[in-house]
This record gives C-alpha cells, sequence and structure tokens, in this order.
C-alpha cells in the first residue's frame, strides 16, 4: 500500500494539517463511513476510500490512535544545511534546535511541536542516528510537523562547526553544566543541542559547544524527558 518514500498519518491533526501544506503530496485518504463527510470537503472523492474500523487498525501499528482516519503521503523534503543557512541570514536574531542520537520518534515529534509553538527556525538531526519521517511522529506532533523544516546532516560535529561560521553561539544541554539557560543571550543566533536521555551529547559534539547550560531543576530529580526538557528551554529563549 506504501513505498519507502510514503508516511502513512493518522489523528485528525496531523491528516487535516498534511491536507492543508501543498508542498505534501496524498495518494489516498482512508476513513470510517461515520467521518465521510468531513474528509469529503477537503480532498477529491477518488483519493478517498472508506473502509471498517479493523482495515483501518490492520494499516496502524498497535494500539496506534487514529480517530478514524489514515492518509497515505509522500513524506516531505528534508532542508539542507546550506538553504537553512541562508534563511539564517535574512534574520538579526533566531534559534536552531539540534538534537544528538534522540530516538523515540514520539520524542522527536512532540520536540517538533515545540518547535513550531516557539519558533525555532528548523530541527538538525544526524541522519543515521534518527529515525525517519513516520505516522507515530507527525501523531505525537499533532499536525506541526508540516510547520518545522527538518535538516538531516551526515555528521552533526561538522554541521556545528558550519553554524559557527555563519554567525551562531552554539549551546550545549548538560544536566552539570555550571551555567544555567537564563544566562543565554536571546538577541543573537543559537543553535541549542540536546543529547539522548540515557548518554547525553556524544563527547566529539559537546566539546564543539562554545558553551554548555543546565535547566535549573530539583537536583533530587536527576533529569527531564528530553520533550520536556526542549520545550523548557525553548520557552525561555522566547522570554523578552
Amino acid at each position: 500500500m506504501q513505498n519507502k518514500n510514503q508516511v502513512l498519518i493518522y489523528g485528525k491533526h496531523a491528516v487535516s494539517a498534511a491536507l492543508n501544506n501543498p508542498r505534501r503530496k496524498i495518494g489516498k485518504l482512508y476513513c470510517l463511513k461515520e467521518n465521510l463527510d468531513e474528509w469529503q470537503e477537503k480532498i477529491a472523492d477518488n483519493k478517498i476510500a472508506v473502509v471498517d474500523k479493523k482495515e483501518l487498525e490492520k494499516m496502524l501499528p498497535r494500539e496506534a490512535v487514529h480517530q478514524g482516519v489514515v492518509a497515505v503521503a509522500e513524506m516531505l523534503p528534508n532542508i539542507s544545511l546550506e538553504d537553512l543557512c541562508d534563511k539564517a541570514r535574512e534574520q538579526n536574531s533566531c534559534h536552531i534546535l539540534m538534537l544528538d542520537q534522540v530516538t523515540d520518534p514520539q520524542n522527536i515529534g512532540a520536540i517538533i511541536r515545540s518547535c513550531a509553538a516557539f519558533g525555532s527556525l528548523a530541527l538538525v538531526v544526524q541522519d543515521k542516528n534518527s529515525p525517519q519521517e513516520s505516522g507515530a511522529m507527525l501523531k505525537a506532533a499533532a499536525g506541526t510537523f508540516e510547520l518545522v523544516p527538518v535538516c538531516r546532516v551526515t555528521n552533526l560535529s561538522r554541521a556545528v562547526e558550519k553554524l559557527k561560521k555563519e554567525g551562531f553561539w552554539v549551546v550545549g544541554m548538560d544536566g552539570y553544566a555550571k551555567s544555567d539557560v537564563s544566562a543565554l543571550p536571546k538577541d543573537s543566533k543559537l543553535a541549542v543541542i540536546m543529547g539522548s536521555e540515557g548518554t547525553g551529547m556524544r563527547r566529539l559534539v559537546e566539546e564543539s559547544c562554545d558553551i554548555t547550560v543546565r535547566l535549573p531543576i530539583n537536583p533530587q530529580v536527576e533529569s527531564l524527558n528530553v520533550s520536556t526538557a526542549a520545550a523548557i528551554v525553548l520557552y525561555e529563549l522566547n522570554r523578552k
């Protein structure tokens, strides 16, 4: 039903956002009979198929919350690092979020939602250590995946060096850092790196940072979920 360049999008928010995105090519939409009127207003009849609940569930991972609709769509093209730098040159201040070995699709989806909410220019991930766009990721992003460019790079450390040359100040999140996140200058270009919950940033990536900062949390709590931490950091960057 789908090829390697396609993704199954499920859940009303994610499917609606995909249909409203002119860059997203929709192949087919499957829905329950009771939901047909809602989707006929948004897509041509020849692209809609009415199926029963059992058929819909067979398309998806077990216990996926589909809300009665699934779309088969082309994956969105990723933004190149060069194009991302071109976008950054047009702004006096901006921020980019970078992920080092964060592998859970739902965490990444939630992080993308925060990136959209707080105006991140893009999300940068290392290609081989990050999952491809998926239905679970889009469902967690709740429609915001269509709003945030994703840049997949071969080597994260080299990408950091490129961003430095473009005027970015590179910040690593580290629970043991001496400074906390409130010390960051908010009127500059920032690239914020977050590592995996288990091991944090890799050594070479951390060494490429201009500074490391921490979230000022209760010392009895070792760490936060990476998507929660990302939301707090991005909120802090937007505070005036």
